[in-house]
């Protein structure tokens, strides 16, 4: 396949769909690894051993670049990843980078000093295991100065999408927004750090406010790879068939992907 996209679960589905809009030529392999999710309260070497696992099998079947399309995988695996066990001719990419260089307006290779933002005070929703590896904060101090961000832990709503729950989702995703803003009563912007998040943005955007700009990553990290691969055409992997692949059960995974994405969806086994 030209292009992996790698998720936990279901939720890397948001990001599927909005390259298959984009770029509907570009051939994609796409692995939810089903019979581990949720990632968000596991340990940073459990995390990284399941995605260096689910990678590899998408290097053998033909990908030269893998969007880890799970925030907590980017966050608790990626730069390990990338240092220790990465082979030389692949590229594995997160999704931290282009919500960043959104809230910074600044390109990711402007390596100047960091520097004053237009937003002050930004509320970060992820899950557990993303949130305690700081890796947004830590990224985001890189390029900007005097942001102050405040992190809210998203219990249990993976499970609740993943599940089709949305009446229990809607009301996770209140609780969760009560609970930052008890914290931080007025934010400028929010960021939705998990690719399921994007199903429940106007739920977000309504417990907000409209006064807060929600960023979600769909679109974000659509645009980044379409730039990336232009100007790395190497990265083009062998296959022309678009295909989703899963470690869990695929009648059941298929099901809840047609119901998640609302159009048939069919999953193999990995």
């Amino acid at each position: 396949m030209a292009v992996g996209i790698f998720d936990s679960g279901l939720g890397g589905l948001t990001v599927y769909d909005q390259i298959a809009r984009d770029m509907p030529d570009l051939p994609v392999c796409y692995f939810a690894d089903s019979a581990h999710t949720p990632y968000g309260t596991r340990t940073a070497d459990d995390i990284y051993g399941l995605t260096c696992g689910a990678v590899g099998a998408m290097f053998d079947r033909g990908c030269n670049l893998v969007i880890l399309a799970c925030n907590t995988a980017s966050a608790a695996a990626l730069r390990r990843m990338q240092e220790n066990w990465l082979p030389r001719d692949k590229r594995v990419l997160g999704v931290f980078v282009p919500m960043i260089e959104a809230l910074t307006e600044r390109n990711w290779g402007d390596n100047s000093p960091p520097r004053e933002v237009d937003v002050k005070h930004v509320a970060l929703f992820a899950t557990p295991a993303t949130v305690s590896s700081r890796a947004f904060q830590r990224e985001l101090a890189f390029r900007a100065i005097g942001v102050d961000v405040e992190a809210q832990p998203c219990g249990g709503l993976v499970d609740a999408l993943e599940d089709g729950d949305e009446m229990l989702a809607e009301a996770l995703v209140r609780s969760h927004v009560d609970a930052l803003k008890r914290r931080m009563p007025h934010p400028q912007a929010a960021i939705l750090g998990c690719t399921h998040y994007p199903l429940m943005q106007q739920t977000f955007q309504e417990a907000l406010g409209p006064d807060v700009t929600v960023y979600s990553q769909a679109n974000l990290v659509s645009a980044s790879l379409s730039d990336y691969l232009n100007r790395h055409p190497d990265m083009y992997g062998e296959g022309q068939e678009t295909q989703f692949l899963t470690t869990g059960d695929p009648r059941q995974v298929s099901d809840r992907a047609t119901q998640f994405l609302r159009r048939q969806m069919r999953f193999e086994a990995a």
